[in-house]
């Protein structure tokens, strides 16, 4: 069980909940983060983001008490691979802040330091420089190009970047 509340330098991360359904489809109807997390309508908001599943949690990304982002981990569990990924979204309005790698630096501590991981990967779009600069500024490294991972609603495919980070290998912000 993921505690209530992560509080991280500058946000604080929270169980997601039905009341932040709304907030997350404005944010990803936005041409800013409608363009890496594309064909979101409301109902897959509500299908994903809410979905009990083993090993998978949503945060709430919290600024001063308002819904700025989310933030998903997966954990995968089998002893020989144990691992988890993690993936956001933050408002397009408060970007630039360094709310991203304070949130993606939250969930990574707890992961390693509660749930007990040793390594955690993320697959940001290869062309994602916002992204990848965040992830970078935690500590994760590149460590590989995935050729047309994502297959995107006109039909192309885009390339992922593999980036991992080890627990000694984190950053503080």
């Amino acid at each position: 069980m993921t505690p209530n509340e992560l509080r991280g330098a500058i946000v604080t991360l929270r169980r997601a909940r039905e009341a932040d359904l709304g907030p997350f489809a404005t944010m990803l109807a936005t041409p800013e983060v409608a363009r890496w997390w594309p064909a979101y309508d409301r109902a897959r908001v509500d299908a994903e983001f809410l979905a009990v599943e083993p090993g998978y949690t949503v945060h709430a990304i919290e600024l001063d008490g308002r819904v700025v982002g989310m933030i998903q981990t997966s954990e995968e569990d089998e002893p020989e691979f144990r691992h988890a990924t993690i993936d956001l979204f933050v408002d397009p309005a408060v970007q630039g802040r360094g709310l991203g790698p304070d949130a993606i630096r939250t969930v990574a501590r707890d992961l390693f330091e509660r749930r007990g991981h040793h390594r955690l990967t993320v697959d940001p779009a290869a062309d994602n420089d916002r992204a990848i600069r965040a992830y970078e500024k935690v500590g994760f490294r590149r460590v590989g190009r995935l050729r047309r991972y994502q297959r995107f609603p006109d039909g192309s495919w885009r390339d992922g970047l593999l980036m991992e980070l080890l627990a000694e290998e984190m950053r503080d912000g």
